[in-house]
């Protein structure tokens, strides 16, 4: 009896151990706090972006709900990832490539480096016309969270 409990616990840590994390569902702040500390957000980006006034949390709350983990298939059968819900045009699936030079995988990564530097790029090159959830939800400033006021930013 002893020894199947301790094999049973064995298999069991051993899967925790080896199990990785899915996705993750941030909240406002939180992610709003990671994309400027961790991820090198520009503060004068941020400031349109993200913060006083924010298209930016707007537009991932339309685009992917904060999920880390959301894909989703167009109408015209290409896909998009992550957080930011980037196109497969910015990335390749099951290799590095697209305009990004990523792996559409790593989009769903939790620690954001490969989908926020990404995201930038696409916002440097693109602006927001990238998203159609930017377009439907977040174009109109008094439709924006104030980041400022509600966080502390």
């Amino acid at each position: 009896m002893r020894s199947t409990s301790i094999a049973l616990l064995l298999v069991v840590g051993l899967w925790f151990s080896s199990s990785t994390v899915l996705g993750k569902r941030y909240m406002r702040c939180e992610l709003a706090r990671k994309l400027l500390e961790q991820h090198s957000f520009e503060r004068s980006l941020l400031s349109n972006f993200f913060v006083s006034t924010s298209p930016g949390i707007c537009l991932l709350e339309h685009e992917s709900e904060l999920d880390t983990a959301k894909m989703t298939t167009n109408p015209n059968g290409s896909h998009n990832y992550g957080l930011f819900q980037i196109n497969t045009r910015f990335c390749q699936e099951n290799r590095r490539g697209g305009v990004c030079n990523i792996k559409c995988a790593e989009l769903l990564d939790v620690n954001l480096r490969e989908a926020a530097s990404c995201a930038k790029y696409i916002q440097a090159t693109e602006g927001f016309r990238h998203w159609n959830g930017w377009q439907r939800y977040c174009r109109n400033p008094q439709n924006l969270p104030n980041l400022k006021v509600i966080c502390g930013i």
